[in-house]
């Protein structure tokens, strides 16, 4: 197994999100592979990452998590099981991409990541009947929790996502009244 066989790529809308694809050892038992090696990710990378945590978050079908973000972490997120609809937004006002957004299907059985930097938020939309979110968090000193995040409407008019979905099942921190 090589970190050299990664396959990395930029977002094609947002060229600071990458995409990565880790090499994948298959035999007559099924697979393996490594899903993250600090060595490997801070050698193509300009500043070197600390990932402090991983996080899961199991949810249903239908579910929408997100738009969710904050100004010092770094995420590195998976589908460990399932199918999502990952969304990606450029939160930075300087940004010649500020408020474009990309989406990036995820799926358990082909273990793409997608490294998201700072000032961005993502969020996604369960496709298969449940799916588990995987994410690995970079950041300095402490975590920054929900109540310290930023939070953009799924259904945002500046952003305009183009959601697979019309009516999400969201939590209250995710759904946003229409004025």
């Amino acid at each position: 197994m090589s970190f050299k066989d990664y396959k990395i790529e930029h977002s094609k809308i947002i060229s600071d999100i990458l995409i990565i694809k880790p090499s994948i050892n298959w035999d007559n038992r099924g697979n393996i592979f490594s899903s993250y090696n600090s060595d490997f990710y801070n050698e193509f990378l300009s500043k070197k990452l600390d990932f402090k945590h991983d996080k899961f978050a199991l949810s249903n079908f239908n579910v929408l998590r997100g738009l969710h973000g904050d100004q010092k972490t770094w995420k590195l997120v998976s589908c460990a099981f399932g199918e999502i609809y990952e969304v990606v937004v450029d939160m930075r006002p300087e940004s010649p991409t500020y408020l474009k957004w990309d989406s990036i299907e995820l799926k358990a059985d082909d273990y793409r990541q997608v490294l998201i930097p700072p000032n961005f938020v993502n969020g996604y939309y369960v496709k298969s009947e449940k799916a588990l979110f995987h994410y690995k968090l970079a950041y300095e000193g402490d975590y920054i929790d929900a109540d310290e995040q930023f939070t953009v409407a799924w259904d945002d008019d500046r952003i305009k996502i183009n959601w697979p979905c019309n009516a999400p099942i969201l939590n209250s921190r995710d759904s946003f009244e229409k004025k």
